[in-house]
Order: structure tokens, then sequence, then C-alpha cells
């Protein structure tokens, strides 16, 4: 069964999903950037469905400023209210003593963040957003990723050389492929990697080999800021580039490791 639920949050009402299932493990998914619970195209929704179907209730909820609830939108960094008046919603309306909690995107890196005062018993977290956007192009490991693929296709030298690349965009993108990104403490990778490596639950990383988001946290990982948290996390990788698991061989997977994290 599935029902609406409306709650409290710092003053505001937040309105989430429940699909009710007997378990006393259930799952609470956060949405991404600025999506309503439903997810793209359905899939946070179809998702809850599934796993509700599979014996765990699950909780889905719009944040501040978001599709049905109230306030005012001021984005992943300031959900920490959001999260923790969700968990307590979940439990006092189901009845769950553990909580399971998914995220993709800045949803991921929101509850690497807010998950421990929240309440939350362990994380799910796809495609961990740590870009700090400075420009339009694709982050920097992305670009080096991309035109390494393309440097060993030889039909890519011959476009260039009959004049079918944009110089000044190829300029643009090798500049900032040169980059490193600052893992520095008050910087966002910086913040992700101490977050993981002072969590206290069981955390699994889920990454789409081909999404432009993962390949940036793939690459940051490398990074000393991360020593500490490689240790502390589980790494899966899907042969994918889609960022919110499309295909119908992505949902099944993405659901498997899921039910698994339950």
């Amino acid at each position: 069964m599935r029902r609406l639920i409306e709650f409290p949050c710092a003053g505001e009402t937040l309105l989430g999903t429940l699909d009710e299932a007997a378990g006393t493990t259930g799952l609470l998914i956060v949405s991404g950037g600025n999506e309503i619970r439903i997810g793209a195209h359905r899939g946070m929704a179809l998702l809850a469905r599934r796993v509700a179907e599979a014996g765990h209730p699950v909780f889905r909820f719009d944040r501040r400023g978001i599709g049905d609830s109230t306030g005012g939108n001021q984005g992943f960094e300031h959900s920490a209210d959001d999260i923790a008046a969700a968990v307590t919603a979940f439990r006092a309306e189901s009845g769950v003593t553990r909580i399971v909690a998914f995220g993709n995107c800045d949803a991921a890196t929101a509850l690497a963040f807010f998950h421990a005062q929240a309440g939350v018993d362990a994380l799910v977290l796809a495609n961990p957003w740590v870009i700090e956007a400075t420009d339009d192009l694709p982050p920097a490991a992305a670009i080096r990723a991309r035109y390494a693929e393309r440097l060993r296709d030889p039909g890519e030298w011959l476009r260039l050389l009959r004049g079918g690349v944009n110089i000044s965009k190829l300029a643009s993108g090798l500049i900032k492929a040169s980059r490193i990104q600052s893992q520095q403490g008050d910087g966002l990778p910086g913040r992700l990697a101490s977050a993981l490596a002072e969590s206290r639950v069981p955390i699994a990383v889920l990454l789409a080999r081909g999404d432009n988001t993962a390949i940036a946290f793939e690459d940051a990982l490398r990074g000393p800021a991360f020593e500490t948290a490689r240790l502390k996390i589980k790494i899966e990788q899907l042969d994918s580039a889609s960022h919110s698991f499309a295909s119908a061989a992505d949902k099944d997977w993405l659901f498997e490791r899921v039910v698994a994290a339950l």
C-alpha cells in the first residue's frame, strides 16, 4: 500500500510517500538535484515499489521548496533538517528499527554529510557529487577520460585533420583537462572525504562507470584526502553511462544492490 504523509520540518511542511511493507528494515530515498520524490523518469517511485514488494518499507520525500513541500529551496548542502525530519517521520509511520538511506548525485553527498545526525544506519551512495562548477564544461576528469578514448580512435584523428573539430572548444577542454581539482579540507571533495572517513555506518558506493559525475568522484577518490575514506567504503561499478540508471538492466542492477544493503 502506498500513502502520502505530511510532516514538519523547521516550521515548514514536507510531503512524503510511504510504500508499506512488513519488514523492520526500511529504505529512505533522498532525491538529487531539484528532482521531486518520484525521481527522473519515475525511477525512484519504481524502485520504491520493487523494494516494498521485496518486503521493506520505503519512504521518499520532497525537501523544502521542492515539489509538494513548503519553504524555500536552499540546495543539498542545507538539507540536514529535511533528512532528519524524514527519518523521524519514517520511523513513526512505519515502525522500522533500521534505516538504509539511498541517494544519487548531490543527494548522495548530502547523506554523507548529514546521515549521522539524522540517525541513519547504513548508506547506499550512487555517483556522489564532488564537482564545484566554474564553467559549462564537464568536470576535468571526465574530459580527460573522453579525450583518452578519442585518441585511441583513428576516426577522430581523421576528423581533426578534415577540420571537423571545433578548435576553440578543443582548446578550452584541454586547458580544463589539465587542471587538478583541489582536495583542500574546505572544498567539496575534501569535505566529502572527511565525512566518509568519519562515518560509523556501512557505506556502499555505486558508480555508473561512464557517467561524468561518477568519473569525477572516482578521480577524487584516488587523491590523498580520501586515503582513510577508501578503507571505509565498498565500491561497485556498473558498465553504464546513465547517471539515473535509466535502462531496465541498470534498474535491475541498482535494485539488487539496494536490497543487498537492506
